[in-house]
Parts: structure tokens; C-alpha cells; sequence
């Protein structure tokens, strides 16, 4: 065969990803309050955008804008399609927002449901304490001045969230060129500072001060102090030898020594807890489940377009171009929002459907589910429901769940077909250790073989995987800290 040029025409497909389709990927994955906060930058950069306030009193948007639908439970749109970039209206996505359909798109919804609003906790509203290090260098200026002052601003910096100095006095005498007397007295100092137990350079200290602040820090109690790794091994045999006392006494040292807090600075944390806002609402009707969406954290966007009218007429083509585009891109993103709802409802529905049990009768009725199931059971890609679940919480009557702790692997059931969802597993398997005997505690290979009795095929390691993702000890350990307790 002779070599040579020559032209060949083929023809193949491929996916190409525009700008926009990008960008619509991304809504998906965004929770409410992060897409509150894209919203916000989308309003500074689009002069056509506005937004709509969720407490207006009229009966729709102002002349010449168009506002951004919500959606539509019922809607049936193909959400699995790439987003159009034309920039074409909004009319047939409108919405009647005088509609009563959304009922909880706000914390202030709620307080009409109990009458005189009895169930509001106003203390949760209350501003948040100042840090653990605010704290401490307050009481610093009510008791030091001069050089203390400084040494005991150094010192306080040095403490961690917990409450406890994360650094050697030698060390912070020699960076300071003070004598380590000084450093040694101020830190005494220090430690008797509010709250008890701040300070410390480890857990026996921080004990100790409390104790002495209790005025309980006896030569008995200085010794069980002095020797926590028995309290911890349960070696109540050794500590009543080592301590002098006797049963009575022992157990009361013991009972003293739970009251004191062993991370002091935790009550003062440096940031407020920070509330995770639903994404979604899920209720049961007449007609079964309704699923819809918070859209009490979301600006309703308006398309102005009688703002463009005005800022096209007389314009220079490149000023029209440039409004042009940013029409383009306000109704690209009114569409958007649209789809995004619609399909982040349709994915919530289905999983809604899969785990009716769950929500009629508890985690103990869930279903083992994928995420493919659900992507094949509404036609979209896997992917696609990946991101519609990511940062997104459901709440309804049992609670406040994130959308990924609906799926989980199943368990096989020892006879049949059927599985259990692991979820279910986890929570017999805390049930089981909450309601043990304190003087007959299961071990794991109990544990599985009860599960195995109820009709799980269930190993003793997965028993041991579950048990230590929930926070429980082994047996030995369940069996120190309830003979602690007791």
C-alpha cells in the first residue's frame, strides 16, 4: 500500500460541556445556604437581576420584571436535561405565589402552631458567649498589671480551646527573659481563674485544682489523682490499697471525681454552633407524602426588563451587546434555579418512596438503597443524583437527616430473599448495648449471634465496624466505664 497525504472525513460524537451547563452542574451540589450566598454575588454582577423580598405584600413582582419560579411538586420535566443558554422568557414557569403550597420556608412559620408561641427557645437566639481566651484576659486585668500582666497575656495566649497550657514554663521564661519564679507564680495565678481547672498541664492538674477549689483535695483524693490510669482500668482493688479507704469511701472519691469537668475551656467555644437550615420539608397528607423545598433562605429573583429597555435605547453596540449577554445570563440562571428545584424534588420524592417504612415506623424499616436504584427508577444518571443528595438536609417528624443517610448497604437476611438496610443493623445493635446488664455485658460475638437469631447473616467484624462507627467500647471497656458509673 502506497504511503501518502490524503484527506478522510469522519464522523464521531462527543460531550462537550459549555460554560453554562458547568455551572447549572454546580447549583446541583449547592446546599440552600450556599446558594443563597452564589445568589448574592450573581445580584452584584447582573445589573438586570433584583431580588424579590420574601415578605412582600402585593400580588406579584414589579412592572416590566419577571420573577423566578419555585417549583412545582408536581412537575414532570426532564431534569436530567442540559439547561438551555438561550435567553428566551420565563413566562411559562411562572408561579402563583399567593398559593398556600410552601408552609415551613422559615423558622418563623412555626410559631403560629403553638398558640402563644409557648415552644419558641428565645435563649437560642441570644448572642453567643465571648472565646475561652476573651474570658481569661479579662480576669488577667482585674488581677495583674505591669510585667505580670504581660507574662499572664503570653500564658493565656498559650492555652488551648480546651483549657489546658500547651507549652513548657522553661520555654516561655527563656522566649520572655524573666525568671521562671515569675512565670511559675503567674500561672498559679492563672489558675484560679474562671472557669475551675483552666490552665492545667495535664488532666491530673486539672483535677487537683478543681479539688482544691472543692475543698476536697485530701491526701486520699491527692493519691487517686496521683493515679488515674487505675481509675481507668477499674483496678479498685489497688487504689483502695494504695488510697487507705475502704469500699464506702472509694466510692465516693470515685463519685467526686466524675463531678469535675476534665476539658474546662469547652463551655467557652470559640465560634457558635452553627444550625444546619433544611433544604427540604417532608410531610404526610390525605394523599400521601409531600416533599418541598426551603425556599425561605433564596432570594426570588426578578429579570428587570424594563431597566434594560431603558439602558438599550441610545445605547453604543457594545453597550447592547454587554446588556444583551447579562439578559441572557439573568434568564439562564431564573431557568436554572427552576430546574434545580424541580429536580432536587424529584430525587427527594423518590427517595421519600423507597423509604416509606422509615418514615412510618423508624430507622428499624429501612431499605437497603443505592444511589443507582433511584437514578433508574426517575431516568438520570447516577452522577447526577450524587450531587442532588451532597449538602442537602431533610427535615420531617422523625427529624433532621442529610439526604446521604437514606443510602446505605444491605444486610442478608439469614432466610429468604429479603435485606435489611445497615442503618437498621446499627440501630439493634445500639439498642442491644444501651440495654445491657452491667454484670453481663455482650461481647461482639454475642452481639452477632443474636442478630443471627433475629435473621441477619451478620459476621462478629462487621459487628465490630458498626459498633466502633457509633462511639461504643469494646466489652472490657463497656464493662469499666459501667462499673465506674455504678
Amino acid at each position: 500500500m502506497a504511503l501518502g497525504p490524503r484527506l478522510d472525513l469522519r464522523q464521531s460524537q462527543s460531550l462537550v460541556m459549555t460554560p453554562q451547563l458547568q455551572q447549572a452542574i454546580k447549583l446541583l451540589a449547592l446546599s440552600n445556604l450556599e446558594l443563597e450566598a452564589y445568589l448574592a454575588e450573581a445580584l452584584e454582577g447582573n445589573p438586570l437581576l433584583d431580588a424579590s423580598p420574601a415578605d412582600r405584600d402585593d400580588n406579584g413582582p414589579d412592572d416590566g420584571a419577571e420573577e423566578a419560579p419555585v417549583a412545582s411538586v408536581s412537575g414532570e420535566t426532564d431534569t436530567d436535561q442540559a439547561l438551555s443558554s438561550d435567553a428566551g422568557t420565563a413566562d411559562d414557569l411562572d408561579v402563583d405565589f399567593n398559593e398556600e403550597r410552601f408552609h415551613h420556608d422559615s423558622a418563623s412559620d412555626s410559631v403560629g402552631l403553638s398558640g402563644m408561641g409557648e415552644d419558641i427557645d428565645f435563649d437560642s437566639f441570644a448572642e453567643h458567649e465571648g472565646t475561652l481566651h476573651d474570658h481569661l484576659l479579662a480576669q488577667v486585668g482585674e488581677r495583674f498589671d505591669g510585667i505580670e500582666a504581660i507574662v499572664a497575656g503570653q500564658l493565656v495566649a498559650l492555652i488551648d480551646e480546651v483549657g489546658y497550657l500547651r507549652a513548657e514554663v522553661g520555654e516561655v521564661a527563656a522566649q520572655l527573659g524573666v525568671p521562671l519564679a515569675l512565670i511559675e507564680e503567674v500561672l498559679r495565678g492563672i489558675q484560679t481563674f474562671d472557669p475551675s481547672g483552666v490552665g492545667a498541664r495535664d488532666l491530673a492538674e486539672c483535677i487537683a485544682i478543681q479539688a482544691r477549689e472543692a475543698d476536697r483535695y485530701d491526701p486520699a483524693m491527692a493519691c487517686m489523682i496521683a493515679h488515674l490510669d487505675l481509675v481507668a482500668k477499674g483496678a479498685f482493688p489497688q487504689l483502695k490499697r494504695i488510697c487507705g479507704v475502704d469500699d464506702e469511701d472509694l466510692a465516693d472519691m470515685i463519685r467526686e471525681l466524675r463531678g469535675y469537668d476534665p476539658k474546662p475551656g469547652l463551655k467557652f467555644g470559640g465560634e457558635g454552633t452553627q444550625a444546619v437550615v433544611p433544604d427540604l420539608y417532608v410531610r404526610q397528607t390525605a394523599k400521601g407524602w409531600a416533599v418541598e423545598v426551603n425556599s425561605g433562605t433564596l432570594p426570588r429573583l426578578l429579570v428587570n426588563r424594563r431597566y434594560y429597555t431603558e439602558l438599550t435605547q441610545g445605547a453604543a453596540a457594545k453597550s447592547k451587546a454587554w446588556l444583551s449577554e447579562q439578559l441572557a445570563g439573568a434568564n439562564w440562571l431564573v431557568r436554572a434555579l427552576d430546574q434545580r428545584q424541580r429536580t432536587i424534588v424529584k430525587v427527594a420524592s423518590e427517595i421519600v418512596k423507597q423509604q416509606e417504612g422509615f418514615f412510618l415506623s423508624g430507622v428499624a424499616h429501612m431499605r437497603p438503597l443505592t444511589l443507582r436504584q433511584v437514578a433508574e427508577a426517575i431516568g438520570m444518571h447516577e452522577s447526577t443524583v450524587s450531587r442532588v443528595t451532597s449538602n442537602k438536609y431533610l427535615s420531617c417528624a422523625r427529624g433532621l437527616f442529610e439526604l446521604k443517610y437514606f443510602f446505605s448497604s444491605g444486610i442478608s437476611a439469614t432466610e429468604g430473599d429479603g435485606a435489611v438496610s445497615a442503618e437498621a443493623v446499627k440501630s439493634r445493635i445500639k439498642a442491644m448495648i444501651e440495654a445491657e446488664d452491667p454484670k453481663a455485658i455482650l461481647s461482639d460475638e454475642t452481639i452477632a449471634q443474636k442478630l443471627s437469631g433475629e435473621g441477619h447473616d451478620i459476621a462478629r467484624r462487621t459487628v465490630v465496624k458498626y459498633r466502633e462507627a457509633m462511639g461504643y467500647g469494646s466489652s472490657v471497656q463497656r464493662r469499666r466505664q459501667k462499673a465506674l458509673a455504678g
